[in-house]
């Protein structure tokens, strides 16, 4: 199980856990077969608790930039290594770390408790391992990201300037901004001489990314470019003499016109270099054993079994059952016309748009932290536990927007000083629909994976792995559960943001079809964007960027629907098991108070709450 932090993340551009033996059984939570010697369990969980840290810090020492995401200052002055050798040695390390799991703990000596982290770490450390012969298959720049985008929000977002050393950290990490260049391109090209190269899609927008860091001083006239201003704005704040921040600004200047911009350069030949190399827009398949590979990459996104044929008949299902839903409203507004022409009816009418300027922009954002606010006020009705942390409602910057997805959530510091973030991606209004902004925000932010995955480093006497790492599956599928339980909670509360509703929850249905279908049936770009627009309420340019994103990660979009139509079904069955001890704040703590689990795991957990429950 991985560190799920995002800029280590993107940057590694989705290592992709999979392998072509026969997936991983079930993780099952080890149970003693047979008496065994009276053992202190409470020493025994402690003892691993202690083993268990101690490899999530081993791990985490290995990434700078995942330590300063946790808000610490180790390794300040650092960024991340991304070279292959630099890969062998973390495999080395997991290798290591999995053989004195099973020499120096015996899962019967542990409580119930101690033998879920037992299973857990030593499933997810098996995966990362061997995923191992797939780390070449994912793309380090896209229209899902890049270094040089990914490099300018890292600094801005998560190094803090405290103190002169912090500023001289900040600088530090500029010039080894080159370095951090030139490990990423030779990776690149040495996928390019296997067929890995991105679709011909992806050039624009990188380039266009990475161009705008660029574009200002100190690279060239104009206003300061982001990480300039930045820099310049945190100094400035510090308590010390003008000619100390004079001199640290001086070198800042310095590290970004040397070091740093010959990083970026080197990231702009490379590409240049791959975009003559591209050969079209495909899928998974054209990869060197693409079948395997996506058939794996399903297995890791949706923790289950399911095939690609039985993923894109869910995903029909589900599209013609949330039809079925959204008629049901149409009916009830009184639209004459067909589905399609009332997705038109609200994709076109002005009504339902923010205006196109920084009003518009600021009026979506003052509503999703109106939605966000009503959910905060109720919570307490519908959770046991409520995350610490902050939770802000900002617009995508500028200068990333090509890149950036529609909307996303970054998780808060360790020690919840720096707060969790739901951005969104206003770069065009006019493509972005009010009806949606409910559904959207309760997703990103409350009671979605704010709750999930803030909540989740909050947890008390619960390994680091657990709290910091994660399944795809479950965060998304609980974003996605989020979006539905708003309106038990008693929002959505006209027929147009239910429809709205029912919109983002089509969205992720059509992402069934449309992933099967680009990786394992061999859609191309234009038919997936068809299917997109012919089927669900999305415009045009969210309709292409998501169908882009889904060719530059294979698997991912499928992770939504599967995880929530599980933690749905886990709710039924524990309704129906308990009837009138049915306690939905109960449900929500075995789901969220447990951290991040693969989808069979939270169906054990949910199996023992029904029986503990029924006593």
């Amino acid at each position: 199980m991985k560190l799920l932090l995002p800029l280590t993340a993107l940057l590694l551009a989705t290592t992709a856990a999979c392998t072509t033996a026969p997936p991983p059984p079930p993780v099952q939570i080890p149970v003693a077969l047979a008496p065994a010697p009276v053992v202190d369990k409470v020493a025994e969980d402690q003892r691993l608790m202690t083993f268990l840290d101690a490899a999530f810090e081993e791990e985490l020492a290995r990434s700078p930039q995942s330590l300063t995401a946790l808000g610490r200052k180790e390794q300040y002055d650092r960024l991340d290594i991304y070279t292959d050798d630099y890969r062998q040695q973390g495999l080395a390390l997991a290798q290591r770390q999995l053989q004195q799991l099973r020499s120096q703990f015996n899962p019967s000596n542990l409580s119930t408790a101690g033998q879920l982290s037992y299973a857990l770490f030593e499933e997810g450390i098996q995966r990362d391992i061997d995923s191992f012969r797939w780390r070449w298959h994912g793309f380090p720049a896209s229209t899902n990201g890049s270094p040089a985008g990914a490099l300018p929000v890292f600094l801005i977002n998560q190094h803090k300037i405290d103190s002169t050393a912090d500023a001289q950290a900040y600088i530090a990490r500029l010039r080894d901004a080159e370095r951090v260049m030139n490990e990423i391109t030779a990776n690149m090209r040495r996928q390019a001489t296997v067929g890995i190269i991105p679709s011909t899609f992806n050039y624009a927008p990188v380039r266009a990314d990475a161009r705008r860091v660029l574009a200002g001083a100190p690279f060239a006239a104009g206003a300061d470019t982001p990480v300039f201003a930045d820099f310049k704005s945190k100094v400035n704040k510090l308590d010390i003499a003008q000619s100390e921040k004079d001199r640290l600004i001086a070198q800042a200047r310095e590290a970004l016109t040397g070091p740093f911009q010959s990083g970026y350069r080197n990231f702009l030949a490379t590409w240049a270099e791959l975009e003559r190399q591209a050969g079209g827009n495909r899928g998974a398949w054209s990869l060197p054993e693409g079948g395997s590979f996506y058939a794996h990459r399903l297995s890791e996104s949706t923790t289950t079994d399911l095939s690609a044929d039985q993923i894109h008949q869910i995903g029909l299902d589900q599209v013609a059952r949330i039809h079925g839903e959204m008629e049901r409203i149409k009916t009830q507004v009184g639209f004459k016309g067909t589905l399609q022409e009332f997705f038109r009816h609200i994709k076109d009418g002005r009504q339902f748009k923010y205006a196109n300027t920084a009003a518009g922009r600021e009026q979506y954002l003052t509503d999703a932290r109106r939605y966000i606010a009503q959910v905060m006020v109720k919570a307490p009705q519908w959770f046991q536990r409520l995350p610490k942390a902050e939770l802000e409602v900002r617009a995508v910057e500028q200068w990333r927007q090509e890149t950036a997805p529609i909307a996303f959530y970054n998780r808060p510091s360790e020690d919840g000083s720096r707060p969790g973030i739901y951005y969104v991606n206003l770069a065009d209004m006019t493509q972005v629909l009010k009806p949606q902004t409910e559904a959207i925000s309760y997703h990103e932010g409350a009671p979605g994976h704010h709750f999930q995955i803030a909540l989740a480093q909050e947890l008390p006497n619960v390994p680091k792995f657990r709290r910091f790492g994660g399944y795809g599956a479950y965060a998304e599928g609980w974003g996605l559960y989020a979006e539905g339980l708003g309106k038990e909670m008693g929002f959505y509360e006209d027929p147009i943001s239910e429809f709205g509703m029912y919109s983002t929850q089509l969205w992720r249905a059509v992402r069934l079809v449309t992933d099967t279908g680009i990786h394992h049936k061999r859609w191309t770009r234009e038919q997936t964007i068809k299917y997109f627009l012919d089927n669900a309420l999305l415009s045009e340019r969210d309709a292409t960027k998501e169908v882009e994103r889904y060719f530059n990660w294979p698997g991912q979009a499928t992770s939504y629907m599967i995880g929530q139509l599980k933690i749905l079904e886990l709710r039924d069955k524990a309704r129906q098991a308990l009837g009138d001890r049915f306690d939905i704040r109960e449900f929500h703590a075995v789901v969220l108070e447990n951290g991040s689990v693969p989808l069979d795991v939270l169906e054990q957990l949910v199996d023992r709450y029904i029986a503990e429950k029924r006593g």
